[in-house]
Formats: C-alpha cells, structure tokens, sequence
C-alpha cells in the first residue's frame, strides 16, 4: 500500500456536497483506504478566466491501485459529477487531482506526479500541510511544510 494525496475542488454548484460526493466515491473504491482528511478551504481562483471562489481539501489515501487506474477513477467520479473540460482552469463542479503517489515521478501527457504547480498554490500546500507537514516532495526533496513556508514569506 502507497501513501496518496489527493486534492479536491470544487466553484461550481454546492461546493461542500460536491467535496463530500467526491470523497464519498474516492473511499468506496475497492482497495482504497482513506487515512486523513483536511478541513475545507475557501480560496481565490487561479489562472483561467473570471469565475467563483473554491472550496479546496486533500485527502490521504493508502491504496496499491496503480497511478494510470486511479485516475481513471477519478475521471469516473469527475464526470458523474458533471465536470465539462471546455476552459483551461475555468469553473467546475468538482477537480480532483492525484498531488502524490508515494514517491513515484511520472512525467506523462495525461498525468504529472507529483502535480507539477502543487508546490506553487496555497490552496494545496495549506491543506497538505494540515494532514500530514512531514510528507517530502520527491523532486524538491524538501517537506511540504518548508514548500508552504517558502511560499508564505517569499519577497
């Protein structure tokens, strides 16, 4: 079993239902257990055109699902709850993103681990940080509690 982190978000619709529907549907996959999970946080949109605030959350997981099928899970769930990909980081009923598989790289077209911008956005680092601030990112090796630091007190 390997240790995942999961971001949720969620602009569109009931955001806190949307969150708990994709939480629900992450845990009742058959091999995941879930370990921990961040309370809500409501934050600014980044990037992408004008839109609502976010609810954001991370989920810790330990799982033996391999990264190719997990996702693909949670495209399943995505889609159930309605997400359309027409924008660029535009508004969504739910986004959930694989943030780390242990301490597996994988560089593909369809899925970067860890998230390539995780170490850039508050809205993941935050939570991540309240579940579990000693979990080492594998290319920065550094923890997430430093990355959050960093971010915070930077010029």
């Amino acid at each position: 079993m390997v240790n995942v982190y999961v971001g949720l978000g969620s602009n569109v619709g009931n955001r806190e239902r949307n969150l708990f529907y994709a939480y629900d549907r992450i845990i009742t996959i058959k091999g995941v257990k879930p370990v921990k999970f961040s309370r809500f946080y409501e934050t600014a949109p980044v990037g992408g055109p004008p839109q609502p605030m976010f609810l954001n959350a991370v989920l810790s997981i330990k799982t033996a699902i391999p990264p190719f099928r997990l996702l693909k899970h949670f495209q399943g769930i995505e889609t159930i709850l309605g997400r359309v990909r027409t924008v660029k980081w535009g508004p969504r009923t739910i986004d959930i993103d694989i943030l780390l598989y242990g301490d597996k790289i994988i560089n593909r077209d369809n899925l970067e681990i860890p998230h390539p911008l995780m170490h850039t956005r508050l809205f993941v680092l935050e939570p991540l940080v309240e579940i579990d601030p000693s979990v080492v990112h594998p290319l920065l090796k550094k923890t997430v509690l430093q990355l959050y630091k960093e971010l915070c007190f930077q010029d």
